[in-house]
């Protein structure tokens, strides 16, 4: 039926990551299904599986990292950013950093 509307579907194959990009936050897509489908010359791409986002800062996230390595909550933020929002990762850097002073 969707032959008759001149609709095509089809998976793309081999689909290792898809991100998508906002302005304060990614979508990363690891290992996705991606399915294609045209439609009166337009394609409409469809993605679904496990995917993370990385940019969103969590207050709490923020405050944990500030309170464990002794810093202002704009520094602990800026290493959040750095570190993927992986708060065990920031308070390592920063001590680590701290260190080296």
């Amino acid at each position: 039926m969707m032959d008759q509307l001149g609709i095509r579907v089809e998976e793309i194959e081999g689909v290792e990551k898809v991100m998508i990009v906002c302005k304060d936050e990614k979508y990363v897509f690891d290992e996705p299904t991606v399915t294609a489908m045209k439609a009166q010359g337009q394609k409409t791409f469809q993605i679904s599986g496990n995917y993370k986002i990385l940019g969103r800062i969590r207050k709490e996230d923020i405050e944990l990292v500030s309170q464990q390595a002794n810093v202002s909550e704009e520094d602990a933020k800026k290493a959040l950013k750095k570190c993927d929002n992986n708060p065990a990762e920031a308070i390592m850097w920063l001590m680590e950093k701290d260190s080296k002073k």
